[in-house]
């Protein structure tokens, strides 16, 4: 997120503000869908412990993804997003205004290039944390026992 802020604020200040002004309105509705979703599979499980009294039964079992995926959602990932965006707001302006003076000095060529190495890094780390964190499968996985997978 962050060289993507930087990748952005240095192409143009203008299309950085329509960046910022996205960014604050998708994470809003984010931030909310996630708390309201996270209590909403809380209040499920609940419902089937406490009104419905089936612990211990095959559809209590089928609630455990509610708490499992409700209390971090509720409690951690849509709280997580406030601070995100107010980074991102801070560190992009000031980059935008590094950017304006290099744009004043040096001209459009070195913030460009900037901005294309900004967003290559971006791209390298949103590679990494969605295919090199992938559970191994085959012939080399182990299971978590340590025995081979077959």
């Amino acid at each position: 997120m962050f060289f993507a802020t930087l990748a952005f604020a240095f192409v143009e200040p203008f299309f950085f503000i329509g960046y910022l002004i996205s960014i604050a309105i998708f994470g809003l509705y984010q931030a909310i869908f996630m708390a309201d979703a996270g209590a909403a599979w809380d209040n499920a499980k609940k419902i089937v412990e406490v009104e419905l009294k089936q612990k211990g039964t095959a559809l209590h079992d089928a609630t455990v993804i509610c708490d499992t995926v409700g209390d971090p959602f509720k409690d951690t990932s849509s709280v997580a997003l406030n601070p995100v965006i107010k980074f991102t707001t801070l560190f992009g302006l000031l980059a935008v205004e590094l950017a304006v003076r290099l744009t004043a000095t040096s001209g459009s060529g070195l913030t460009h290039i900037l901005a294309l190495a900004f967003f290559a890094v971006s791209i390298f780390f949103v590679y990494r944390s969605f295919y090199g964190m992938r559970i191994r499968t085959g012939e080399g996985a182990k299971t978590g026992s340590g025995a081979r997978a077959n």
